[in-house]
Order: C-alpha cells, then structure tokens, then sequence
C-alpha cells in the first residue's frame, strides 16, 4: 500500500504544492491523478520516490516511511518503482536495447539476466524488432514504448507514468495507454498523472483530483471533473 498522511509541501509562502493530503493506493490499482497544471500532480510522485521531502506529514511505501528511510532504503524503494516521462528520458546513444538493459545494470543485474529479461520486456511493448535501433531512428511512440520497457524490466510493484502522452498524437496515446492497463492487468499498480480527459473517461478506473493542493474529489470510476 501507498499512503500518504497529511502532506503539505511548501516551496515558498506563496507555492504551497501540497496543502494537507492524506489517500492510500491498493495494490495493483490503476489511479489517475488529474488536476491542472501545477495543481500538485507531479510533487505527489516525487514525494513517493523522496526526491521531494514533505514540509509536514508522511509518505509511506508498505511498511516505509519514505522520508525516514535510509539511503539504502530509498535505493530499495526506488527499485521497486518504474517510472514513464512525458520526455522519455532515453540515453540518445544507447540503443533500445541498451536503453532498457541500463536499467537492470542500475540494479546490479547479472548479464546472463539481462540478455533474457530485455528481450522479454521490448517483446511485451512490442519492439522486439526495433531492440537495435537508436531513440533518433524511432517515433515519439516507440520512443515511449521503450521508456515503458526499461520501467518495467525489473518487475517492479509499481510504475509511475507522470504525463507520458503529452507528446505523442492520438493513435500512439491510444498504444500507450493500452500497454499501460495491460501491466496493470498483470498486477502491477499503476499510478498515472495525466491532463488527457479522453484517457481518464475511457479507463473508467478510479480518479483522484487535485485542485490548489487539495484532493478535491477521489471517485473509484470516476471521469475527468477539473473545471
């Protein structure tokens, strides 16, 4: 379980990021958090993944408390966490396959490893043909696919996916959003931060929204309600 319990976040007294928060994520949930833009969505992940520490309250990984753990219990954390950006964030010269495998080498992962576990992973977002292709030979969807394989080459318990449609056209968003309730569906949590409201509507999957800080609603099939 993922809970947060009375978070603020303050940047500075006039950018309260967070005012008061408090919601518990289940095990392999799909939750989207919608809300405007520097409505909090994004310090939300950043908290569970202590890139961000709380100016009051506490961010819990099952039994962790994130902003508490050590530095070897961050690493720990952080492993057992996936993360898709809205900029891919893929290394322009590495290959996809060597994209996704930098990910297992991170994790100290045995090459014998490594050489069955990424072709599983490019096969699952259907790139097994692209594995040897640089990110400047590939489309921003396929770029994305690759940024969801190195997430999740590591089984980890949760992927984070912090706007990862942004910059791809409606068919793409469509391949993407798919592959991500397909890992869901294989009982990985899914926690997505998105502005699209036709992804929100069609997932029919619980909403959280967030307005100046707050949760303004939390509905567990819920639609895209920001005004």
């Amino acid at each position: 379980m993922i809970y947060f319990d009375k978070v603020t976040k303050v940047y500075s007294p006039t950018s309260i990021a967070l005012d008061g928060v408090s919601l518990a994520i289940e095990p392999k949930e799909f939750v989207s958090i919608v809300g405007r833009s520097g409505a909090g969505k994004t310090t939300l992940l950043k908290l569970l993944l202590a890139e961000e520490k709380p100016s009051s309250g506490e961010v819990y990984f099952e039994s962790f408390n994130v902003h508490n753990a050590s530095p070897s219990e961050v690493i720990q954390i952080r492993r057992r966490i996936g993360c898709v950006f809205q900029d891919f964030r893929l290394l322009p010269s590495k290959t996809a396959f060597e994209n996704v495998a930098f990910a297992m080498e991170a994790a100290e992962a045995a090459d014998s490893d490594i050489a069955v576990d990424v072709p599983q992973a490019l096969e699952l977002v259907g790139l097994a043909d692209k594995a040897w292709h640089f990110p400047n030979e590939l489309s921003g969807g396929e770029k994305q696919r690759v940024a969801i394989a190195r997430a999740i080459v590591n089984r980890p318990d949760v992927v984070l996916a912090d706007e990862p449609t942004g910059n791809l056209d409606p068919i793409s968003t469509r391949e993407i959003v798919g592959l991500l309730k397909s890992i869901n569906e294989l009982g990985t949590t899914v926690i997505l931060a998105t502005h699209n409201h036709d992804i929100v509507n069609a997932l029919e999957k619980r909403v959280i929204t967030v307005e100046a800080g707050k949760v303004a609603r939390d509905d567990k099939k819920g639609r895209y309600m920001v005004k």
